[in-house]
């Protein structure tokens, strides 16, 4: 992991404001958000194992990334640059899982913060920076 510097970092806005911001730049809120706080990731390279993150917490309200519209109020944190490495195809000791009886057929990650090659941090602090140029107050 490898945090970025921006002007964002602090920023108090609407959760609909911020999401809307970063949709215009391919950001999406990743599956770890909670009531109290959420990531938007973007992907930085076609393999999907590269990915600029972007924080927020909760000031007031709560996220519902389900739904169009909420009342919370984040603050954006410091937004970082990530890798994961995974192993191809399937895992042959699959879980049988017991909710739906689906299998999961994924590998976890060979190794969830591996090492950020220079090319993929001023890829992340270029499409930062024009997420900073755009973002309107």
């Amino acid at each position: 992991m490898k945090s970025l510097s921006s002007s964002l970092e602090q920023v108090q806005e609407t959760f609909d404001k911020v999401r809307a911001q970063l949709e215009q730049f391919d950001f999406n809120l990743g599956g770890g958000w909670d009531y109290d706080h959420g990531y938007f990731d973007r992907s930085l390279d076609e393999a999907h194992k590269v990915w600029l993150r972007i924080p927020v917490q909760v000031i007031t309200g709560r996220i519902d990334g389900d739904v169009e519209a909420t009342d919370a109020l984040v603050e954006v944190g410091t937004p970082f640059v990530l890798k994961h490495v995974y192993n191809e195809g399937l895992d042959p000791e699959a879980d049988l899982e017991t909710a739906g009886a689906l299998i999961d057929q994924f590998q976890a990650p060979v190794d969830s913060d591996a090492g950020i090659e220079d090319k993929w941090v001023k890829e992340a602090a270029n499409v930062l920076q024009k997420v900073e140029q755009a973002w309107i107050h």
